[in-house]
């Protein structure tokens, strides 16, 4: 019972967290407005462009190897000798 209790809050608050795509489009938009910006013209899409380039960068940040999980590539020089 204890399980199935830790399982179903682990679950919620991972559902929680999560936001669609129409909800982020929605935050962005009115992060844009707050800035002054008014829909449908070329300034209030780049406001959008550059928030959407933040969060990738952002992501791409997080996601980067340390040091040890690093991918390394092994360099072993093949010598062939010229024929005779």
């Amino acid at each position: 019972m204890k399980f199935r209790t830790v399982l179903l809050l682990l679950t919620a608050a991972v559902v929680a967290g999560c936001v669609s795509s129409e909800e982020q489009r929605a935050r962005d938009e009115e992060k844009c407005r707050t800035y002054g910006f008014t829909k449908r013209n070329d300034a209030f899409a780049e406001c959008l462009q550059r928030i959407e380039l933040d969060r990738r960068a952002e992501f791409r940040r997080r996601s980067e190897f340390d040091d040890w999980g690093r991918p390394f590539v092994v360099y072993r020089p093949i010598v062939v000798a010229p024929r005779p």
